[in-house]
Order: C-alpha cells, then sequence, then structure tokens
C-alpha cells in the first residue's frame, strides 16, 4: 500500500493505491509434463473485460481429463468444472458482484443467440474470442486458483451449500440431471444407469433422491459397492450382455425399466439400453461413446433425449435444490478431495478409476 498527498480546489487528500505483490499477479495452474506426470506451474493471473469476471476457484473436480494426463502430451491441463468466489469484475457486469458465490459453467457462449438466451448456451454455435475479449491467455482452466468467466455464465450458490457440494452442478450432476429433467424421473420409475462412474454415480443420486427404483450396469466390484451406498437396489455386471439383459427383464417381469440412462462410453452399451428398456420407455444419453440403432428405437417406440449439459437459467432453483436435498448422497458420490499441491495423486487416483467424484480444493477446504 502506498500513501500520498494530493489536491484538488484548494482541499488536499490522502490517496491510497494498492501495489499488487509480486505473488498477487501470479497464479498456479496445472500442467502436464510426460506420461501419466503433471504439475503445477506460475503464470500471469487473467484479466477480465466486459461482462467477465474472475473467480477465486475454491472446487475444481475433476473429468475427461485424466485420459490427457495418461497419454502425457505436456500441456496445459484445462479443467472445465469449478466454483469458488468472485473477486473481480469487469464492465457491463450486472448478474454478478464481489463476494458471490458461484458455480462456473463451461464454454464460452455467445450469449445472445436464441440458444443462449433460452439456456441451452452448451450448443451455441457462435463461441466467443475469450483471449481476444480479455487480452490474456489464462483463465480459463479450472485446474487452477483462479479462472475468468462470462457473468451471466456464473450461477449463485445459495447459503448452505459447500463450495464441494455446489461444483458438482458441473458434470458431477449436470449432464445427468438434464436426463432426469427431461424424461421426467419420479418415484414411480425403475431407472437403468449405465456405466458408474462420475456421471453414472451423479445420475444414481438424482434417481435415488427422486425415490425412483433404480438399477445400475458396470463391472467394477468397487462402483457397484459406491452406487448401493448411494441407493441402488441391484448392480448387474454386463460382461455376459445376454445373461444381464436376462437379469435385468427378470427384475422387471419381463417388460424392460422404464428410463435408462446412458453413462458409458463402452461401444456396446447404447445398444444394449435399447433392448433393456420396456416398449414405450425412455433413453437420455449424457455420454459420448457407443452406436444405436434407430430402428430399434422405431420398433419398440422409445424416446431418446440427447442430454450433454443443462439449462441453468431455466432449472438452476431446481438443481440447487436437489444438491442440498441429496447431501448425503453426494457426500458418498464425493470420494476425494485433494489440494492443488497433490494434483499428482489426485489424478493417479482417477486413472485407477478406483473413485467417484474427486476434487481438487485449490485455496483448502472452503465453505
Amino acid at each position: 500500500m502506498v500513501l500520498s498527498i494530493a489536491s484538488r480546489g484548494g482541499n488536499r487528500y490522502i490517496v491510497c493505491r494498492i501495489i499488487p505483490s509480486e505473488r498477487g499477479s501470479i497464479l498456479k495452474r496445472v500442467v502436464i509434463t510426460g506420461p501419466s506426470k503433471c504439475g503445477l506451474e506460475d503464470v500471469a493471473e487473467p484479466t477480465v473485460a466486459a461482462n467477465y469476471a474472475k473467480v477465486k476457484i475454491f472446487a475444481a473436480p475433476l473429468c475427461t481429463e485424466y485420459h490427457s494426463f495418461v497419454k502425457g502430451d505436456p500441456h496445459p491441463m484445462g479443467g472445465h468444472e469449478a466454483a469458488g468466489e468472485v473477486v473481480e469484475v469487469g464492465p457491463g457486469a450486472t448478474t454478478v458482484k464481489v463476494g458471490d458465490r458461484v458455480v462456473v459453467m463451461p464454454q464460452n457462449s455467445c450469449g445472445v443467440c436464441e440458444l443462449c438466451t433460452s439456456g441451452e448456451h452448451i450448443y451455441c454455435q457462435n463461441g466467443k474470442d475469450w483471449k481476444a475479449i480479455c487480452g490474456c491467455d489464462t483463465g480459463r482452466q479450472t485446474y487452477a486458483e483462479y479462472c475468468i468467466q462470462q457473468d451471466w455464465l456464473l450461477l449463485p450458490i445459495p447459503d448452505g451449500i459447500s463450495y464441494d457440494h455446489g461444483s458438482m452442478a458441473c458434470c458431477g450432476l449436470g449432464p445427468a440431471f438434464n436426463a432426469m429433467q427431461a424424461m421426467n424421473v419420479t418415484a414411480t420409475d425403475t431407472v437403468l444407469v449405465s456405466g458408474l462412474g462420475p456421471v453414472g454415480l451423479g445420475a444414481c443420486v438424482i434417481a435415488c433422491y427422486r425415490g425412483a427404483r433404480v438399477i445400475g450396469l458396470d463391472m467394477s466390484p468397487y462402483r457397484a459397492e459406491l452406487a448401493k451406498r448411494i441407493g441402488v437396489e441391484t448392480v448387474v455386471d454386463p460382461t455376459d450382455e445376454e445373461a444381464a439383459l436376462k437379469e435385468i427383464l427378470d427384475l422387471t417381469e419381463g417388460k424392460g425399466v422404464d428410463k435408462a440412462v446412458g453413462c458409458s462410453g463402452v461401444k456396446s452399451a447404447p445398444a444394449f439400453l435399447v433392448k433393456a428398456t420396456r416398449r414405450r420407455g425412455q433413453l437420455a444419453s449424457p455420454g459420448w461413446g457407443g452406436d444405436m440403432s434407430s430402428r430399434e428405437l422405431t420398433a419398440k417406440g422409445l424416446t431418446f433425449h440427447g442430454c450433454w449439459h443443462w439449462n441453468h437459467l431455466r432449472d438452476g432453483e431446481v438443481m440447487m435444490r436437489t444438491i442440498r436435498g441429496a447431501a448425503d448422497l453426494i457426500d458418498i458420490a464425493i470420494t476425494h478431495t485433494f489440494p492443488l499441491s497433490k494434483v499428482q495423486e489426485a489424478f493417479e487416483v482417477r486413472a485407477t478409476n478406483e473413485c467417484g467424484k474427486i476434487i481438487l480444493n485449490p485455496w483448502g477446504d472452503q465453505t
């Protein structure tokens, strides 16, 4: 802090000017250094421009970037999930203010097209060039101490919800939440969840919270046990597809499940779900892998929902009520937390698949 004397109109003023510390202009972010190797590097903090805000990240869940970690091409490791505190806002930012606790929504959508204004920003075809707008090349990686995002893509976290739980509004619960909303899953439904990784466990959390009967599909004993702790009735091993289908049909009086959620990258998984779902049932796919026959969909009269992210403008309050109400189940789904300094260990655990959702806490545990 520097104090000086200034005068204006015959009056004298004490002027206080804050000088950033040497550490204050630097942020730490995760970088891949080789196959299954990562560490931290110091880079310049991002700057904000019109309608952008800077967020101090307190929770950064791990997601599909672990594939890049295993492969090992040296580059900054991105991350696309975060929750934290707004510490700076640019000109024109109106939806957030300094001190707000927020979830950082993914993507760099335009904010003005029909998709964006209706809350379906994830499908926007006119993304913004944030580097050119903000004049920096850091800040969109969430495996870091700070990030920047447009103000309208920052979702408020209500009091009483922790940063760890709030961050689950991204991929931890988000894609599955979209699926449950699209299919209107209720307590009268039997729901099959294929693939009990972090996204699939999120589907189990939401379906169980809504009171549905849930059947899981996964070959991992670790994940099967975790899903049962959340409330899943039965986990079927899909190794023998014929036997697995018979087991599911036996559990549903030969009809098949009412609704199915595909969270597996296994190529045969979508086609299996078609067979395991009853006629006139519904399928939703937050996953990206596999093939599905339109002929079989048509023959059974199935409704299919492609579910990537979720509509935070329309359903933000519902999501936060879900997070609050399912807090105990979320605590089961989040199996590990690590400080940023132990990111190597965090990704090693993620690569084993012996985990649920893993969260980095760049500044330590915060509420």
